[in-house]
């Protein structure tokens, strides 16, 4: 079976990069602690041309053992919970599932 590969972008509301960069950064350590199959799980911060924080956007890379990893992910009883904190905090948020 292949490597799945996540790739997600947030776009957090105006005055809330902070508080969900501080959410996700500790979800992703926790995520890696607690789930075998997450081989990665990196929050990454976009810059501005001029080498800024593009604090608009927030992306994560995550990379998993196998679909029943991801499957794994998505039914962490923690996830219910994480969604429900960060939802009021983003405008939007993109996902893509990639096949490594």
């Amino acid at each position: 079976m292949p490597k799945i590969a996540i790739h997600v972008e947030f776009r957090p509301k105006p005055g809330c990069h902070a508080a969900f960069d501080a959410l996700i950064r500790e979800h992703a350590k926790l995520t890696v602690a607690e789930e075998p199959g997450c081989e990665r799980f990196e929050v990454l911060q976009p810059l501005k041309a001029d080498g800024t924080k593009d604090e608009g956007r927030v992306m994560l890379v995550e990379v998993y053992a196998d679909r029943d990893a991801v499957k794994a992910h998505t039914q962490n009883p923690r996830m219910p919970k994480v969604r429900e904190a960060y939802t009021p905090l983003i405008d939007e948020r993109f996902l893509t599932m990639c096949e490594l």
